[in-house]
């Protein structure tokens, strides 16, 4: 994709960069919290700044590099699926593995649990921004670069609205099982294999992965209330 951003399809992927990066930034925000509790108040202020600035750039460096891959025979087919099973259960309950964040008394403890715990939980927003931004560097860190402050900034006003307004997971999650669809149908190793596909053939198979993912994710999703014992609407 050219970067032109006189284009309505660059401020729709810079839109998709931006959204798949706040539905799936909400536990690094409880992360930075629970990290970080246990400091002085005159250091936590700097303990989430170096702990947000070492993470996000590790997060940029390893979305870069899966943004250059991408093009690769079959990466594409196995980053979506990927993406599939990652927004569906973005869908799902939450469980309480964010509890076994352990708070640290001390700066740089607080600034090393930031940063390897968002390692850890990056693999779902790096494959989810490197599908968005369609192969161009270009567009990917411009839509980082737009993205990561507000993060950053809003992070609690992002969980707050995420937990009042659970439609923008859905949304989300749908948002992903698009990007999903695209990226498979993309696929230098898939595309070899068929025929000749019209233009709006990408946007379909967009549309039968967020299709997919609402569909199964809802049915997980009931599954697992019904066995809590709690009713849903």
């Amino acid at each position: 994709m050219e970067l032109d951003i006189t284009s309505a399809v660059f401020w729709v992927a810079v839109g998709q960069i931006i959204l798949i990066d706040i539905v799936l930034s909400g536990d690094n925000a409880v992360v930075i919290a629970m990290a970080c509790r246990n400091l002085a108040p005159e250091q936590r202020r700097t303990g989430i700044f170096w702990g947000v600035a070492g993470a996000v750039s590790l997060r940029v460096v390893l979305t870069v590099f899966a943004a250059l891959v991408m093009n690769l025979p079959w990466l594409k087919l196995v980053g979506g699926l990927l993406l599939v099973w990652i927004a569906i259960k973005l869908m799902l309950p939450e469980d309480e593995d964010g509890c076994d964040i352990e708070p640290s008394a001390h700066l740089w403890g607080a600034v090393k649990t930031i940063v390897v715990a968002d390692f850890v939980m990056s693999l779902d927003n790096v494959i989810g921004v490197a599908g968005a931004a369609h192969g161009s560097l270009a567009l990917l860190l411009f839509g980082l670069a737009v993205s990561i402050p507000l993060i950053v900034w809003s992070s609690q006003l992002i969980l707050h609205w995420m937990e009042r307004f659970p439609s923008i997971v859905l949304l989300g999650a749908a948002l992903l099982g698009f990007v999903a669809g695209e990226m498979m149908l993309s696929d230098v190793g898939v595309l070899a294999l068929l025929p000749p596909l019209p233009g709006w053939a990408a946007k379909a198979a967009g549309t039968v992965g967020a299709l997919l993912v609402v569909t199964v994710g809802r049915w997980f999703e009931r599954r697992i209330l019904a066995r809590q014992d709690v009713t849903i609407v």
